[in-house]
């Protein structure tokens, strides 16, 4: 077998190209209708179609990968990425991009699959800090790759983007082919195709109405439709799924205390995350007064330095785990986000502040998102881990999804004219930073009702 070493860094390198994929076109998403000659509305699913592919596929892989191999649907997954890629690069129009983009948001699966490896091959005492390593991917491919692409973008046609995210399909590919070994540890049974197809309508009748609410109109009929309509086939899901031998996903386990409010606190997790993703930069982008007027080059650099600090953090998150437990590691990550937006709405005159504020966000998600697949790894049995741990990704995504429309509606409602142009208002980004903060104190308190360490399942190493 490869060394340890070896097989946590090409995991670490596949979840940066996963989380790559989400600012892969932050630089060019204001100019898609020009590129693209369609509508904004239309462009609008660029974006959309990612983060539904990633919130469909991502619990479903898991449960692939916990039947099939782990290592086999992670290959799957950046397959299907390199050949997304390669439809957006070859495309001239809204079609081909789309396309291209929903099957890019596949490969989000790769992170949970990736932690679930880990728990498959490391030494016990290793689990921890490597867990670690690879839940900060998930947010410093996001923070480190919006100022590549702005790079990207600004010297070279926006096809390039694509191009490059299929090359580092490719390296990753031949990386996880060569170094991860072959998944031993699979779960016996069939695959519950009705269940998958039942998750994946529910989802996307609710992700849909969140996403497209801004533009649909919260009370439209298209989006009282899908989110009711989502919300009743997750109901119909959930009753089927508890009644058949060989769920796609197991909701008793799923409802186990430690479980259940692990995923709720990293829904609220993800909101508040994201909710200074969508802020930030816009306060950094907007013309004086009402922002800093920075170019998308040097508000990306002013943002980056929140996934070097994730990174950083990442080793020490693991042994923290180790000597004080996961839980108190999301309590942590929680109070800093606290601290943060709270830093913001004391001072926000000064690029440097902004500056600071991110640095505090980049320990909060650093702790944070270390600590939840520790939570859910600590409650689960080896057989589930890969379907747990993409749900676990589900509601961080549902989080994000829900942030995204939030902000970007109270951005737009709280809005003056500016130059001929709609700016959001001081209020505004303060309402925004209101909203981020108060998603974090619920996953703190959240976090404070976790039980303090369930029983854990010895390592297979460990088992006679």
């Amino acid at each position: 077998m490869p060394r340890q070493g070896a097989i946590v860094a090409v995991l670490a390198i596949a979840g940066l190209a996963s989380s790559f994929m989400f600012t892969l076109v932050v630089p060019i998403q204001a100019k898609l209708p020009e590129l693209l000659d369609a509508s904004r509305d239309d462009t609008a699913w660029v974006v959309t179609a990612t983060l539904l592919a990633a919130a469909v596929v991502t619990p479903i892989a898991g449960r692939l990968g916990d039947m099939y191999g782990k290592r086999r649907i992670v290959l799957v997954l950046l397959a299907v990425l390199v050949l997304g890629s390669v439809i957006a690069a070859l495309s001239t129009g809204i079609v081909g991009v789309i396309i291209g983009r929903a099957l890019q948001g596949a490969v989000t699966g790769v992170v949970p699959l990736a932690i679930s490896i880990l728990r498959d091959v490391l030494h016990e005492d290793r689990v921890d800090a490597a867990i670690a390593l690879i839940s900060a991917t998930m947010g410093v491919g996001g923070a480190l790759g919006m100022p590549l692409s702005a790079l990207v973008t600004q010297y070279s046609d926006w096809h390039a983007l694509f191009w490059m995210a299929a090359v580092m399909g490719v390296v990753v590919f031949g990386l996880v082919l060569w170094i991860i070994p072959v998944s031993v540890l699979r779960t016996a049974g069939r695959f519950d195709y009705l269940g998958a197809a039942g998750l994946a309508i529910g989802l996307t009748g609710v992700l849909l109405a969140v996403s497209r609410g801004n533009e649909w109109g919260w009370t439209s009929p298209a989006v009282l439709a899908c989110g009711l309509g989502g919300l009743a086939v997750l109901l119909v899901w959930g009753w089927f799924e508890l009644r058949i031998a060989e769920p796609l996903l197991d909701l008793r386990v799923a409802a186990r205390r430690p479980v259940l409010l692990t995923n709720i606190a990293s829904l609220a997790m993800g909101f508040s995350l994201f909710a200074s993703n969508v802020a930030y930069p816009q306060l950094l982008e907007l013309p004086a007064p009402a922002g800093f007027g920075l170019s998308l080059l040097a508000a990306s650099l002013v943002i980056a330095p929140a996934g070097l600090v994730m990174m950083v953090l990442s080793p020490y998150s693991g042994r923290l785990a180790r000597t004080v437990g996961p839980r108190l590691l999301l309590i942590l990550g929680a109070i800093a986000l606290i601290v943060a937006y709270g830093f913001t709405l004391l001072l926000s005159s000064e690029v440097w502040h902004i500056l600071v504020a991110n640095l505090l966000v980049g320990v909060g998600i650093g702790f944070g998102y270390a600590a939840m697949p520790m939570l859910i790894m600590r409650s689960v049995p080896q057989s589930e881990t890969g379907a747990s741990n993409g749900l676990n990704a589900l509601f961080r995504s549902l989080g994000t999804s829900t942030a995204a429309a939030v902000i970007g509606a109270v951005l737009a409602s709280m809005s003056t004219t500016q130059a001929g142009a709609q700016v959001p208002t001081a209020e505004a980004f303060d309402v925004a930073f209101l909203l981020g903060g108060g998603a974090a104190i619920v996953a703190l308190v959240l976090a404070a009702f976790i039980p303090q360490r369930p029983a854990r399942e010895p390592h297979p190493s460990l088992r006679r």
